[in-house]
């Protein structure tokens, strides 16, 4: 694959990438480089984690190298209780492989690490230490308030997070941070601090936020704006139907979903996106990319009940995998979440 594919595929449905020439001079210089994911175990992952773990798909067929940092640390920082941080590592671990398995990626080149497999080290602390010398209250509070529950009275750990994520991109040894958009200040200041204490600032790379089926941001901590990976069909299809989804507005997580992972698989296994309907309504509608779904719907050709429930079926089908593993899972996410 050449450079200007390469950076395509790493380009596809990102927001932004601090910079794009710097991701060229990257894959002009390095034939393998290598980029980072981190995640904190806090809440339980659900479908819009598919958003993430497609583009780490696309950064393996890029030639990179993956780690998945699987954020114990953070996690606590986050509030998260220190008793439940094994359990719910566990739990992460469990669910992303089989994500990664649902979508039948090669993973040989995809890695997961612990954050306190080295973020407990003398060096890393020390690191931490200098950090802390030169960033303020004020630029930490800033860059964590977009990740971290802070409060009104918002503790130390809160101000420590953004530090400690800066120092991963060094001590994991990467070329290129990923995340959502959500992360963009973290990201700013990570390579605003590291060379402030001798380290080269990283490629920072931010895909959108999935919109909640309530109307706001998927989150883990609100069940109802959010699909769950252990949600059994009739929960799915109850959830995707009563979702907010208004004839010919196409600002809202059904259509989000659709283009930033299900069109995206349908892409990749040379599929149709196959919406059924009674012959008296027209017969079934195949699309074979996403722009065809958005304009129908925005022209009320597509009605948001068929939409419903075409998703449901493509959301149900790449959930198969979890319920063929429901038992070890449920007792899993009992453990880590009771």
């Amino acid at each position: 694959m050449d450079i200007k594919k390469r950076v395509e595929l790493i380009k596809r449905n990102t927001v932004e990438i601090i910079t794009e020439q710097e991701l060229e001079k990257l894959l002009k210089e390095k034939k393998n480089p290598s980029v980072y994911l981190g995640t904190a175990i806090t809440g339980r992952p659900h479908i819009g984690y598919y958003i993430w773990v497609l583009k780490l798909a696309d950064f393996l067929k890029a030639g990179f190298k993956v780690k998945v940092l699987l954020a114990d640390m953070h996690g606590a920082l986050d509030n998260c209780p220190w008793e439940v941080l094994d359990k719910r590592y566990k739990y992460y671990s469990k669910v992303i492989k089989l994500m990664f398995e649902s979508m039948k990626i090669d993973i040989k080149n995809l890695e997961f690490v612990t954050g306190s497999s080295f973020e407990l080290d003398r060096d890393y602390f020390l690191d931490v230490m200098k950090m802390s010398t030169y960033a303020s209250i004020h630029d930490c509070i800033k860059a964590a308030s977009e990740v971290v529950k802070l409060g009104d009275n918002p503790r130390l750990s809160g101000a420590i997070y953004p530090i400690m994520q800066a120092l991963d991109e060094e001590y994991l040894d990467v070329d290129v941070q990923y995340g959502g958009i959500d992360q963009r200040k973290i990201f700013v200041f990570a390579r605003e601090n590291l060379p402030k204490i001798g380290y080269k600032p990283r490629i920072e790379v931010m895909t959108p936020l999935i919109p909640g089926l309530i109307g706001k941001k998927m989150s883990a901590s609100d069940e109802k704006s959010k699909v769950d990976l252990l949600d059994d069909e009739e929960t799915v299809k109850k959830k995707i139907n009563s979702a907010e989804c208004v004839s010919g507005d196409i600002d809202n997580g059904i259509l989000a979903f659709l283009k930033n992972v299900i069109m995206v698989l349908k892409e990749e296994q040379g599929e149709d996106f196959i919406v059924e309907r009674p012959g008296k309504y027209g017969g079934n509608l195949e699309y074979s990319d996403y722009e065809e779904v958005e304009e129908d719907f925005k022209e009320k050709t597509l009605h948001p009940l068929d939409l419903k429930n075409a998703v449901s079926q493509e959301i149900n089908a790449m959930l198969s995998i979890f319920r063929k593993n429901r038992a070890e899972l449920l007792k899993l996410a009992k453990e880590a979440y009771s």
